[in-house]
């Protein structure tokens, strides 16, 4: 596709949300500008039919639906915000987490044999009709010859061309909006495109999901806030995944948290230590922790489905991660501040203790107020307000990261709107500190950079030297056992100097 092509499919998706009138809603006019209802009366004349019915919820999710998988994943976001957006448009576009149109039955089980080259009854004796539908595949109801229960996930026929279509426009968009000015640039909208589509291009494979999910679960079974189904590995292929049943109701279901004997704020909790715990502890963490793919049973028991989107981070991200969140919950903002630095989040030319003062005026608000007293929109607006301030760019390594903590936050407030994110995060944070911080764990950390050094300089030796004179052996191998005697001794005086 061509980016004339991509440009009219931009153009047509523009179309599709001013006449279904969910760019700037009738709803939201009171809270514009002078100029912005201009703009939003101007707007309002090209509009549809469409525009009078429902709310605007219904019909951004029935918009956002017709544009794509892409688009529809952007929407499924935006349902998790119930505190920044409201309720009502939060639940209205619930429906895209798992509620689509699927598609035929016959045709799920000849995509199912051909992805795995057998018939379907030859590893199934029940194959039911689609219990969940979502953008980009559907999950059917089955049970293995052995008689176990498992959840078998079909990709939808054409999807591949339908996402690399959405790629193409999503690309252009990005490069169109760099030329919107210094604002945009710094967003590098390009790096957080690159981002959504690597996720996307990962979760058309369903081996890659299979191996996720596998990954996962093992880490899971560390800590006791969240569990995954058993991959039946020989019910995977490259459009299909079977897994093991998953016991609960989805937290998509209104009736979810209606449970008899359900602890809401130990569930809201464990969702929030499951994150961090597989961000901060792995470096590794399931990056789609919607509704539509969380199970729940009473009394806290958090089930995970849909590991198409895995996110990592290495050791560097991982610290500065843990060591932020920790100046956070011990209201230590020159410590954050510091760290923004270290880590290269904030341009050297800015000043350590003034972007300390920035954090002191976002956080000391919302400490010691109960959740539903925070306003999301207002706390987002600041920290928006921060980053431009301080030029800070929008890291591309860290755009899954930032998009599950902001999915996360809010279906932890849905499911207890008296969450407190702060005191769930405690004791994860606490833990890591503890573990990496302490002088056993920085010793381990001394020691394998020794080794690394040891082993660099080996490889050294190895080399042909430069220097004709070094060429000698003996003089060659007197130089090596000096570095290598060097190093040593370096190494043991600076673990004599840590431990005092």
């Amino acid at each position: 596709m061509s980016d004339v092509a991509s440009f009219g499919r931009l153009l047509g998706a523009a179309w599709v949300l001013v006449r279904a009138d969910a760019v700037m809603p009738a709803e939201l006019e009171p809270a514009l500008s002078p100029s912005g209802r201009m703009l939003a009366r101007a707007l309002r004349l090209l509009a549809g039919p469409q525009a009078r019915k429902g709310r605007a919820g219904e019909r951004l999710a029935l918009a956002l639906e017709r544009l794509g998988p892409a688009a529809i994943k952007l929407g499924q976001v935006l349902s998790t915000r119930a505190d920044i957006f409201g309720a009502r448009f939060a639940e209205d576009l619930s429906r895209l987490k798992d509620h689509l149109d699927p598609f035929p039955t016959d045709v799920a089980r000849a995509l199912v044999a051909e992805a795995l080259e057998r018939p379907v009854d030859n590893l199934f004796a029940e194959f039911g009709d689609p219990l969940a539908a979502a953008s980009l595949a559907q999950a059917h109801p089955a049970r293995l010859k052995d008689g176990r229960r498992v959840a078998v996930k079909v990709l939808r026929p054409g999807i591949e061309r339908r996402v690399a279509a959405d790629i193409r426009v999503l690309r252009l968009a990005a490069r169109l909006a760099e030329r919107l000015g210094p604002e945009a640039r710094r967003l590098d909208p390009r790096g957080a495109v690159a981002a959504v589509t690597r996720s996307l291009e990962l979760e058309l494979d369903m081996r890659m999901e299979a191996a996720g999910a596998s990954e996962l679960g093992e880490i899971m079974a560390g800590d006791p806030y969240m569990q995954a189904p058993a991959v039946i590995w020989e019910g995977v292929g490259k459009r299909v995944l079977t897994l093991g049943w998953a016991e609960g109701v989805p937290l998509s279901d209104p009736a979810a948290l209606d449970q008899a004997g359900l602890d809401r704020p130990a569930l809201a909790n464990n969702l929030i230590r499951a994150f961090l715990s597989q961000a901060l502890d792995h470096g590794v963490f399931h990056a789609d922790l919607h509704e539509g793919n969380l199970f729940v049973a009473a009394p806290a028991t958090l089930t995970a489905v849909d590991f198409g989107i895995i996110g990592r981070l290495g050791p560097r991200e991982r610290r500065y991660l843990a060591e932020i969140l920790w100046g956070f919950l011990q209201r230590d903002y020159q410590r954050v501040a510091q760290v923004h630095f270290d880590a290269g989040y904030v341009p050297g030319d800015h000043q350590v203790q003034t972007f300390a003062q920035a954090l002191r005026a976002v956080g000391e608000p919302i400490f010691g107020r109960a959740a539903e007293e925070v306003s999301m929109g207002r706390l987002l607006g600041q920290l928006f307000e921060i980053t431009a301030l301080f030029d800070m760019r929008l890291r591309p390594e860290l755009v899954l990261l930032q998009k599950t903590m902001v999915t996360v936050e809010g279906v932890a407030r849905r499911i207890d709107p008296g969450h407190d994110i702060w005191a769930a995060a405690d004791p994860i944070a606490r833990r890591w500190m503890l573990r990496e911080l302490a002088p056993p764990a920085q010793v381990k950390r001394l020691l394998a950079e020794g080794v690394r050094i040891l082993e660099g300089l080996a490889r050294h030796a190895e080399t042909p030297p430069l220097i004709p004179i070094v060429a000698a052996p003996e003089v060659h191998g007197r130089l090596t056992w000096f570095a290598l005697g060097a190093a040593v001794a370096g190494l043991a005086f600076a673990v004599a100097a840590f431990l005092g």
